[in-house]
């Protein structure tokens, strides 16, 4: 077994799934995890919330592959897909190797919840259960890097 720390990859207040306003996620629809109210003064950096290869990338999300096939989503903001990318600046490719906590895309939380849409960055282990991720982090804030949970693998 391995154990693999989940960073959030914004800085923010942390919250519970079922606090998304999405019923995909809120429902952990994805999968388990945690989701972070990011803070609004102005471009924010999300980082990436794990080590891996950038085996999806969107400007409003991201999946980052683990070495050994841990999957981990990051999802700016909710319907934020129907901006097309307008406001998403991507720092990294398809394809890219990343560090944890290396830069990944550059957003504008006020302004995605200015033009009426929730701002709310679920973090998503992919094909895992809720009972393989432990130490949660409680609801509260956060900086971008910190851990939000461990995933046992």
């Amino acid at each position: 077994m391995t154990q693999l720390d989940v960073l959030s990859p914004v800085p923010g207040r942390v919250i519970e799934l079922a606090e998304v306003p999405d019923p995909v996620f809120a429902q952990a629809l994805v999968g388990p995890g945690l989701a972070v109210d990011p803070v609004r003064t102005g471009r924010v950096t999300a980082v990436a919330p794990v080590a891996g290869t950038l085996v999806k990338l969107h400007p409003h999300a991201f999946v980052i592959q683990t070495a050994d096939g841990a999957g981990v989503l990051t999802h700016l903001g909710i319907d934020t897909v129907q901006l097309a990318g307008d406001g998403f600046e991507l720092l990294v490719a398809e394809g890219d190797a990343v560090a944890a906590g290396a830069s990944v895309v550059t957003w504008d939380p006020a302004a995605v919840e200015s033009g009426g849409r929730s701002p709310v960055v679920p973090v998503i282990a992919l094909e895992a259960a809720a009972d393989d991720l432990t130490g949660l982090r409680p609801a509260g804030p956060a900086e971008a890097a910190d851990v939000l949970f461990t995933w046992v693998r």
